[in-house]
Parts: structure tokens; C-alpha cells; sequence
């Protein structure tokens, strides 16, 4: 389960946090809290909805490797099929990762959080409905995918914002207790869903195993819509002229240099799109996003100073603060390839290990949300403190560095594992909990850790920048997992990789496992590259909790 910012997060646009009730908007707003004032009724309802979607996101997810790889993909030879799985895979979980920005878009400027998330909610029932429908059909399961990334996706930077809306001057301080309990349901939610689907997998087949999932969307979508008359909604906000995406775009152009980037980044996105016959469309894309980002930022920030009198000093000072950030979630990357197959090649890999014959590869997933309940409490309480005391301070780049570390050693663990797997030598399943502790602990130390130093290095109106971007990190990093796949069946790679004497899983394994260490090495350095000051930064500062990712 992805960690998120356990506060009111801000669609695309905006971040709303101190909201009045448009009913007694023309009442004088009290200025202080009240310690009496109750949590919103309404609270409930969005507190179930989001119980029973991530359920069934959750529940469809940690099934699909075995699906795919035991029913959809038959027709592949068997060589082949867990490579072909894990396409499909991660790139299913790169649409998840990208859709964020479109749902947070026509939230904040077209229809609204609460019409924004329904609509797209029924999206994701038909989504859902698709999968168990279309089980032997290949077209329509994809499709299926499709609009299941496209609504879970979509509504994931609106609900946790919605949930501030309906919080005002009076009982925003409650709001602390209404993210806890989204953090526990959440958290109960993906561990239920990972011990129980992959059972009715195998005991009822994928039309009742996909099926139950998509029953739990209907319910989730219908509890959102019975509360409608007892939300606070408010309405679309207007362009901002100074948003992010607005001084980037002065800035790019009002210069020679900034608009040869922009050019080149144009170039390099065309050229990237003719890789398609050999990779395919979504890795073709997904290159293409990178180059535009990474030519468009360089030439943003050589002519940043050039706007200086067109846009406020805030919001100039607010783009640069972004794209140092985006330093840091570059580096972050190596670790999203690593934690998502967790899903994919781990499962893959617990195939061919002994298990008692009432026990799922894919069950072993519902350790991660297990550890997460644990672990967040034991660092917080017993491992920082001890530290503290020992006169090291666990800073934001140090937790985050160490938790890149710790995935890198989960690979090396798993990539030995499947030596001795390769080698004929079959043994326990239980002997993957070590990797997963190791990686559910990086996940700890990385992803909240780096949300929260993102958000304490931006401005207030860059946050929705921060957010668009942090989604993206996550999809490069699944991008990575894509291209490695593609390039181990180069028959000059696959030479290179047998003349190495280890066998192509292994091999992968050991590469992502240095491609971490890599992401870390360099992390210790991109604190003076971008100027970024951690120091005294708290990522359990007030008002902010750690929990997963809506």
C-alpha cells in the first residue's frame, strides 16, 4: 500500500483547507475552534465509501498477476507468460498513477470534487463489471483495466480533498480524527482484500473473484450518493493566472534559450514515439512525458528570473521551490519500480516456492498493509527516539535515503532466492517475509517521509503541483519496470546476460536492486544540487499523519 499525506490534499488546482458551509456562509465564521463542535455526519458515508473502494481496488489487484498468468495469457507459452504479465501489470498501474492529473483537473475547473468523483466512480463500476464479464476475452478484460485506472485514477486527489471541504473554522480540529480512521479502514481494506480474493480466486474462478470486487464498487459509489443532499460542495475555481503551469509556460518562452529547450523537449517527445513499433504506445508516452518535463524544467529554471514583474515574487519563488522537488522525486523513482512488483514478480516468484495447498502466492501481499500498521507505530515511538538519543537525528533525506537502501537489499534478498530456486532447490514461502519486511519498511521510510519534505519546501498554491508530480514519479517508476522487461528480450542483452552465468529473473533482480542503490548513492548529493535545506524539517509535524495513498 502507497503512503500518502494524511491532510486534506489538494486537486490539480487549489488546496482548500479552512471551508464554510455555503448554507451560513453570510453568518460571521468564529475565528477559534470548538472543542464541542461535532465531526460532519456526512464524514461517515465518504468514510465508507473510500472502505469499500479501496476493497475492491485492492482486491482486483492482488489477484491479476495470477489471473493473467493462469487463465488470459494461457494462449503464451509458458516461458513467456510472466513477462507478459507484468506488462500488462505496470502498465495498468502507470494509468492509475497518470489519471490523478486529469481527475484533479476537471475537478477544480469544470464540475466539482463530489460530481467529479461520482461520475467517475461509475466509470469505475463499469470498469469493474468489464473484468468479470470478460474473463476469456482478452479486448474486453484490457478495456476493463482501462476504466478502472481511468476511476480509481481519477478520484484519487479528490476524496481526501473533499473530506476538508466539509470541515469549517469550527471543527477543523476534529479533522485528525476523520483521517485516522480513513487510515485504518484503508489499511484493514487492502489487508482483507489480500488475504481473501486470492482464495475465492481459486475456489469459485475469476467471474465470482472479479465479481465480488466490482459488487463492493457498486456499494461504494451507491454510499456516496445517498448522503448528496448533507455535503458541503463547493464549486469549480477559476484559472489562476499564476498557477504553476502559467509562470512555467512565461517563463519558457520569454527567452531564446528557454524556448531551444522547449524544442528540444518537443524533438526528443516526437522521437520517442517512434519507438512505438518496438515498445509499444504506453512506453512510448511515458518517454515522451519525460523528455518534455526534463527539457521543459531545465529551460523553466534558466529563465525563471526573466518573469520577475508579469507574475508576484511568491509564485515565482513557488515554481522554483517545484522543480527542486522534482530532484528529489526523480531519484524516487528506482524506488517505485522496486515496490510495485511486489504485486508482479514477487507473486511470480512465491509460484515456484512450497506452500501449504490452501495458501495463494498472492496471499503473501497482505503482509505489506500488516507490516504498515506496525512498523509506522514502532519507528515513531521506539526508532527515532532511539536514534535521537544517540545523537542522530533522522532527518527527512536520511530516512528517505536509508528507505531507497532498504528496497535495494529486499531485491538482493529475492534475486538469492531465486538462485536457489533456479538451482532445483525448492523451499518455504515463508522465507519472502524477510524481503517484504525490508521493502514495507523502505515504503515507510520513502514515501511519506518524501511527500511531506515536498510539501514543506512549496508554497501553499504549489501544492496541487506537488501532488501532480508525486503521482508521476510513481508512474516513471513503473515506466522503468516496462522498459527492463522490453530490453531482456534483445538477443543481444539475453546474450549478455546468460554469458554473465545467471539466469534472466535473477538477473533482473539483481538489476533493480543496484538500480536502487544508485537512486541512493546519488540522493546524498541532490540536496546541494538543488539547494534544498532538511534540516529541522519533522514529517510528523502538527497536524500531519501517515497513511496510504487515496
Amino acid at each position: 500500500m502507497r503512503l500518502r499525506r494524511d491532510a486534506a490534499q489538494p486537486t490539480l488546482a487549489a488546496m482548500k483547507t479552512d471551508v464554510i458551509d455555503p448554507a451560513v456562509a453570510s453568518q460571521p465564521a468564529p475565528s477559534v475552534p470548538d472543542p464541542k463542535a461535532p465531526i460532519p455526519r456526512q464524514i461517515r458515508y465518504i468514510i465508507g465509501n473510500e472502505g469499500c473502494e479501496r476493497f475492491s481496488f485492492y482486491g482486483m489487484r492482488n489477484i491479476l498477476t495470477v489471473f493473467l498468468t493462469t487463465s488470459l495469457l494461457m494462449y503464451l507459452p509458458e516461458a513467456e507468460r510472466g513477462s507478459a504479465a507484468k506488462e500488462v501489470f505496470h502498465t495498468f498501474v502507470i494509468g492509475v498513477y497518470f489519471f490523478p492529473l486529469l481527475g484533479g483537473w476537471i475537478a477544480d475547473r469544470f464540475f466539482g470534487k463530489y460530481n467529479t468523483i461520482f461520475w467517475l466512480s461509475l466509470v469505475y463500476c463499469l470498469g469493474q463489471a468489464c473484468l468479470a464479464l470478460f474473463v476469456t476475452n482478452r479486448l474486453g478484460f484490457y478495456v476493463g483495466l482501462s476504466l478502472i485506472a481511468l476511476g480509481s485514477g481519477g478520484i484519487k486527489p479528490c476524496v481526501s480533498a473533499f473530506v476538508g471541504d466539509q470541515f469549517d473554522q469550527t471543527n477543523k480540529h476534529r479533522a485528525k480524527v476523520v483521517f485516522d480512521a480513513f487510515y485504518w479502514i484503508i489499511n484493514f481494506g487492502s489487508l482483507f482484500a489480500s488475504g481473501l480474493m486470492p482464495i475465492f480466486l481459486r475456489s469459485f474462478g475469476p467471474r465470482i473473484a472479479f465479481g465480488i470486487p466490482g459488487a463492493l464498487m457498486f456499494v461504494s459509489t451507491f454510499i456516496l450518493w445517498i448522503a448528496r443532499q448533507q455535503y458541503v460542495m463547493l464549486p469549480p475555481t477559476p484559472p489562476d493566472p499564476h498557477s504553476f503551469f502559467n509562470v512555467s509556460r512565461s517563463a519558457l518562452m520569454s527567452g531564446t534559450r528557454g524556448r531551444v529547450l522547449a524544442i528540444m523537449g518537443a524533438a526528443a517527445a516526437i522521437g520517442s514515439f517512434l519507438l512505438m513499433p518496438k515498445f509499444g504506445f504506453v512506453i512510448a508516452a511515458c518517454l515522451a512525458l519525460v523528455a518534455v518535463i526534463g527539457f521543459g524544467g531545465t529551460g523553466v529554471w534558466i529563465q525563471l528570473d526573466a518573469v520577475r514583474g508579469k507574475h508576484p515574487e511568491e509564485a515565482i519563488n513557488g515554481v522554483r521551490s517545484v522543480l527542486r522537488v522534482l530532484v528529489l522525486f526523480a531519484l524516487v523513482t528506482p524506488f517505485w519500480s522496486l515496490f510495485d512488483q511486489k504485486a508482479s514478480t514477487w507473486v511470480l516468484q512465491a509460484d515456484g516456492m512450497t506452500k501449504p495447498s490452501w495458501f495463494q502466492s498472492s496471499q503473501m501481499q497482505a503482509l505489506n498493509p500488516a507490516l504498515v500498521m506496525l512498523l509506522i507505530p514502532f519507528n515513531n515511538l521506539v526508532l527515532y527516539p532511539a536514534l535521537r538519543r544517540r545523537g542522530y537525528e533522522p532527518t527527512a533525506l536520511r530516512r528517505m535515503t536509508a528507505g531507497i537502501a532498504f528496497a535495494g537489499m529486499s531485491w538482493i534478498v529475492v534475486g538469492a532466492m531465486q538462485m536457489v530456486l533456479n538451482g532445483g532447490n525448492a523451499f518455504s514461502i515463508a522465507w519472502q517475509i524477510l524481503p517484504y519486511t525490508l521493502l514495507t519498511l523502505g515504503e515507510v521510510l520513502v514515501s511519506a517521509t518524501g511527500l511531506e519534505f515536498a510539501y514543506s519546501q512549496a508554497p501553499l498554491a504549489m501544492k496541487s503541483a506537488i501532488m501532480a508530480f508525486w503521482s508521476l514519479s510513481v508512474t516513471i517508476g513503473n515506466l522503468w519496470v516496462l522498459v527492463v522487461n522490453a530490453g531482456v528480450k534483445n538477443d543481444r542483452v539475453i546474450g549478455f546476460i546468460k554469458s554473465s552465468g545467471v539466469e534472466i529473473t535473477a538477473f533482473q533482480m539483481f538489476f533493480f536492486a543496484v538500480f536502487a542503490f544508485a537512486g541512493r548513492v546519488n540522493g546524498t548529493g541532490w540536496r546541494e544540487l538543488a539547494g534544498i535545506e532538511a534540516e529541522g524539517f519533522d514529517v510528523n509535524h502538527a497536524g500531519v499523519e501517515i497513511g496510504v495513498n487515496f
